[in-house]
């Protein structure tokens, strides 16, 4: 005999306990089901953590540039490792104990320790007992990929959780994977003083952005000190007296980077290969995805995946959307949908990267007639007064409508500018609407309405 409940949620990333709140608000029966730690992996090897190495490298940079502004800090910077893995463990522990503590307060709620698998399409076993309900939710969440590598058994290797374990500086970090994980890594850690190689086997990094957008953080970075090797497209591994080689067929440079420590950030996969999706008949993808339709249900009725398992969105704020979408159905009778919303993500890199809607090259390959208009951040005031003057603006706006297609920022505040943006495009707002709004000075989002200004065909 299985215990009932109104409704099952397997994981407590950002969607699955705001949904449990909303079933217990109800007065319906949930039970939360955790593997490992509350919050997954937002709160633990994610956003949460590897933002608070971005703030502490940004210290330690801004310390040496200290004479810049007209500060004397005296003998030079110094980064304790230790005290920054603290720094960053306090700030996991209280977003994990505050997700821990609002799901063992649920009223009706029953949370259990363990791992949860399918053994029919409305049942899950864990710790040996059997639970059922009309309403299962899959919120599994993804890990690290870590590839074929040749030779990678054969040496101790770092991903982006086991990165939180680090307490110490690395002589020399191999980062294999140039996109948004392996970057925000590769500065922070060059910053605290670490000799960095980014390894990248396309042309260019983060290779989903234009091309004047991967030039750009490619220049930043290089400015720092960070090497670069790209167009590596055969690689293997082997450990050194120091810590590990890595063999190289590239499209230029040595064919040999040897480091004390290796970081492999080439992607994510899901954590669906052991939950009995088959079991229950879930239908998955190639790359073990659960497919959803676009409420986030599943090829078996009764069954959502919501959050990173389904493979429709990577960040947490798409995870949280996925939360909205899910409740709107369920309770509102509102038939929102993922394919509504707008995307929209950032490389938390300094300066960081905001993105909203679509790439310039994306707009291209429509063939239909479009403007564009690009910035520098050096033409920015509040950049020039923050010294901070790297990157750049981007806009694409449809040439009859006049709606914004997409933006880069580049640049600072870049990350929290692009809302401008994106709020407008929500809202079905267009170019003119920026245009002539007035924004407070000195800011950069006051350069927003000037951008639209300056829009030309795209050639």
């Amino acid at each position: 005999m299985s215990d009932r409940f109104d409704a099952i949620i397997i994981g407590t990333g950002q969607s699955g306990p705001s949904l449990a709140q909303r079933f217990d608000e109800r007065g319906m029966r949930v039970a939360v089901i955790e593997r490992k730690h509350f919050g997954g992996t937002c709160v633990n090897t994610g956003c949460i953590p590897t933002k608070t190495l971005v703030a502490s490298a940004k210290v330690a940079e801004m310390s040496r540039r200290a004479a810049e502004f007209g500060v004397d800090i005296g003998n030079g910077v110094r980064v304790d490792m230790k005290r920054v893995k603290a720094r960053k463990d306090a700030i996991v522990a209280l977003s994990r104990v505050g997700v821990k503590d609002w799901m063992m307060g649920l009223k009706h709620g029953h949370v259990i320790h363990g791992h949860a698998r399918f053994t029919a399409p409305d049942t899950v076993s864990v710790n040996g007992e059997e639970l059922s309900a009309d309403r299962i939710f899959i919120n599994t969440g993804g890990r690290a990929f870590v590839p074929g590598i040749p030779g990678l058994d054969t040496v101790p290797y770092l991903t982006n959780a086991t990165m939180m374990d680090v307490d110490f500086l690395p002589e020399h970090l191999i980062v294999v994977g140039g996109s948004y994980i392996g970057l925000e890594f590769a500065q922070a850690y060059r910053r605290f003083g670490s000799e960095v190689t980014v390894i990248e086997l396309a042309d260019r990094l983060i290779p989903r952005e234009d091309e004047d957008v991967s030039e750009a953080v490619r220049d930043i970075l290089q400015a720092e000190g960070i090497a670069m090797r790209l167009r590596c497209k055969c690689l293997s591994v082997a450990p050194t007296a120091g810590g590990v080689c890595v063999n190289l067929v590239c499209g230029d440079g040595a064919r040999r980077v040897s480091g004390s420590h290796l970081l492999i950030a080439v992607g994510r996969r899901p954590n669906t290969d052991d939950l009995g999706l088959d079991k229950a008949g879930v239908a998955t993808d190639a790359k073990g995805y659960v497919v959803v339709d676009d409420s986030c249900q599943t090829s078996v009725g009764g069954i959502w995946a919501i959050g990173d398992v389904n493979g429709r969105g990577a960040f947490t704020h798409t995870s949280y959307n996925d939360y909205e979408i899910v409740a709107a159905n369920l309770f509102s009778n509102d038939k929102r949908k993922i394919s509504d919303r707008i995307p929209c993500y950032g490389l938390f890199t300094d300066p960081p990267l905001g993105r909203v809607g679509l790439t310039e090259s994306d707009v291209r390959q429509t063939g239909k007639p479009a403007l564009v208009a690009k910035r520098l951040m050096n033409t920015v005031g509040r950049a020039r007064e923050r010294g901070e003057t790297q990157g750049f603006m981007k806009v694409v706006v449809d040439a009859g409508s006049k709606a914004i297609l997409g933006a880069a920022i580049l640049g600072l505040n870049g990350d929290e500018v692009v809302h401008a943006l994106l709020d407008v495009m929500a809202s079905g707002g267009t170019a003119t609407t920026v245009a002539r709004t007035m924004h407070i000075h000195p800011t950069v989002s006051e350069y927003l309405p000037t951008l639209m200004g300056d829009l030309r065909p795209l050639a």
